[in-house]
């Protein structure tokens, strides 16, 4: 009889990073969907080992899955397409650049086009064949500020309605919902999904840095792709940015891709909130994983050349980043290293979205999401709740199961 193989992993001779200390060398075992054991050295002897694929990293890194919560599409699909097949390619995709969680995002539109969007979230909340989970659903907008709109349609821009807001979020599915918090409707939703136990983020916002600081007092806790789309930083006027800086509450976005914000801003934005406040986030649009060209959003054209995705008046509209490039681009930014790099990847989004008691770090008990990266922090395999379902070909061997 063949053994099943897809019950349990050990790795060996890894880089092991949890939240208190890198092994090096360690080992951790995996049993169904979650991990197990985790251990410095070697695996004791008397560990069984029957029907378990065991991988040797030879030195690799082995870090937590990455948790996207701010991604729009891929593939040229998009949440907004409100298609199971769209959402199936998506997260095939982002496994594929180590992403073992993710918020689908939506975009502004109108009530009709992002219930459908949220409806399909819902009924695909959870594990996805051969890619990648979703944890629920990101609802970026409609509860903006026109005067920041960036790509989002200034035409479906509005202020938060009670009775909308309940129809949209009865569903139980949204996790985080982005909005400009300076309106008192906007303020109201803030109390409301603190009430329903989601998280609010500052978004495409012309707040002062007093309006955010009276929004963290309403419960406020994220900033949405932080210095993009909100008022700036200024000696005078700290807006926004200011008080995402300086608020201890805040977990901060940000978009690595070294378009969005320049590597020295990253810099500072790291050295001043401290890794373990910020959160990288792709934004990734339809485009990505494409070739350049043109693609579509709602009525609009997004050309991606160069890697940049804009509108045709130039306006930055969503990215083509991938996680895996994102936190290379971190680390050669701030300098880093990948022990203190790593929960920007994936366990400041869990505790941000109120799902690290599952996610977001390597420790027994927890689900098996795991990246096996390379010497250069390329990807070698991504693991899904104890399933391999990305692999590459790499330097060092991968022992069969015995």
């Amino acid at each position: 009889m063949t053994a099943d193989l897809s019950a349990r992993l050990l790795f060996i001779n890894a880089r092991v990073y949890t939240p208190d200390q890198v092994y090096e060398p360690g080992w951790l075992l995996t049993d169904g969907s979650r991990i197990r054991l985790i251990g410095p050295g070697q695996p004791p002897p008397s560990l069984d080992v029957t029907a378990t694929r065991i991988i040797d990293a030879s030195g690799l890194h082995l870090v937590p899955g990455f948790i996207d919560l701010h991604v729009h599409g891929a593939c040229g699909c998009d949440t907004m397409d409100a298609s199971p097949a769209a959402l199936h390619t998506m997260a095939q995709f982002y496994a594929q650049h180590g992403v073992t969680s993710f918020l689908p995002t939506t975009w502004t539109a109108s009530r009709e086009d992002t219930a459908r969007a949220l409806d399909v979230i819902t009924e695909l909340t959870g594990r996805v064949p051969t890619g990648a989970t979703i944890l629920g659903a990101h609802m970026e907008g409609p509860y903006l500020n026109a005067g920041k709109s960036g790509a989002q349609a200034p035409q479906h821009i509005r202020r938060a309605d009670p009775i909308e807001v309940r129809a949209l979020l009865d569903q139980n599915h949204v996790k985080l919902v982005a909005l400009a918090p300076e309106f008192p409707e906007n303020v109201w939703l803030i109390d409301e999904c603190v009430r329903r136990g989601i998280t609010v983020s500052a978004a495409h916002t012309a707040a002062t840095y007093h309006q955010i600081l009276n929004a963290v007092e309403h419960g406020l806790r994220q900033a949405t792709h932080t210095f993009n789309a909100m008022t700036g930083l200024s000696h005078r006027e700290p807006g926004a940015v200011g008080a995402v800086m300086t608020s201890d509450h805040l977990y901060a976005e940000l978009i690595a891709d070294n378009i969005h914000v320049h590597p020295a801003a990253m810099k500072v934005l790291v050295k001043v909130k401290g890794p373990d406040r910020v959160i990288l986030v792709t934004d990734a649009i339809r485009g990505a994983g494409m070739s350049d060209g043109d693609y579509k959003v709602d009525d609009r054209t997004i050309t991606v050349r160069d890697g940049a995705a804009r509108l045709p008046d130039g306006t930055l509209a969503g990215s083509v980043l991938t996680m895996d490039r994102a936190l290379r681009n971190i680390m050669a930014a701030t300098g880093l290293s990948l022990c203190e790099a790593w929960p920007m990847t994936s366990w400041n989004a869990a505790k941000s979205i109120g799902v690290a008691q599952t996610k977001g770090s390597l420790e027994p008990g927890k689900d098996a999401d795991l990246v096996l990266l390379n010497f250069s922090f390329n990807l070698v395999m991504t693991v899904v709740e104890g399933e391999v379902v990305h692999e590459i070909s790499a330097d060092q061997p991968v022992l069969a199961a015995i």
